[in-house]
């Protein structure tokens, strides 16, 4: 009967701890309640409800709902949510978005990324990119872990995009898996393992280097995976 393959000397890979991941471009920190005003400064503004379509509550028009809303993630006592603190732009200092490890499993060596929002300012931007790249650097290369995950609603093209972009394979979808806000998600797979990892690390670093990039902050060459 056929099994999988043998992986020699494996043991659990330890749980992420609450640091801070310093990119070039971008500071990777652990969400605390210091970030919530500039965080509804930059996600929640008036114009901001396409935001919000893929997230399991509408754009808070107040500071105290998404006050509540980042509290669940802080407090998650299995999850592990970040701030994205962009270092150049409008936004510079200022917390811009957030992203979470998510179903953590040391034991397996693997972790998703997920609870992503971004605020226009940081989107399309290097330092969106960096923020990820650091997150999955320190999944791999700092823990040791054998698979990073990303999931998205089918309809989200954006999502879908951006993680076939930053070198994630697409799985497959799970068929009503969720009902979101009254309405069904169907949920599409993503990866890159440990074995992927390097040539989709080299991508992303040779992109990020800033002569990639013309003295108005636009791409020479474009992000894609081979």
């Amino acid at each position: 009967m056929a099994v999988g393959d043998a992986v020699p000397g494996w043991v659990p890979r330890p749980r992420p701890e609450p640091l801070r991941l310093q990119g070039r471009y971008v500071d990777v920190e652990p969400l605390s309640s210091a970030h919530y005003a500039d965080l509804f400064a930059a996600t929640c503004g008036p114009d901001d409800d396409s935001l919000w379509t893929y997230r399991p509550i509408d754009r808070p028009s107040t500071l105290p709902t998404l006050w509540m809303h980042l509290a669940a993630a802080v407090d998650s006592p299995v999850d592990l949510a970040f701030a994205l603190v962009p270092r150049e732009g409008p936004s510079a200092g200022a917390a811009a978005g957030v992203a979470s490890y998510l179903r953590i499993e040391p034991a397996h060596g693997q972790v998703e990324v997920g609870g992503i929002l971004l605020g226009r300012a940081l989107q399309r931007s290097r330092a969106a990119t960096e923020a990820l790249h650091l997150l999955m650097g320190h999944a791999f290369d700092d823990l040791g872990y054998r698979r990073f995950e990303w999931k998205c609603d089918s309809l989200n093209e954006p999502s879908r995009r951006a993680a076939e972009r930053l070198g994630f394979r697409h799985e497959g979808r799970f068929r009503n898996h969720m009902v979101v806000k009254g309405r069904n998600r169907d949920t599409d797979w993503f990866s890159v393992t440990d074995v992927e990892w390097p040539a989709v690390r080299e991508r992303h670093e040779a992109w990020l280097e800033p002569s990639n990039f013309a003295t108005d902050g636009q791409q020479r060459t474009a992000l894609a995976r081979s």
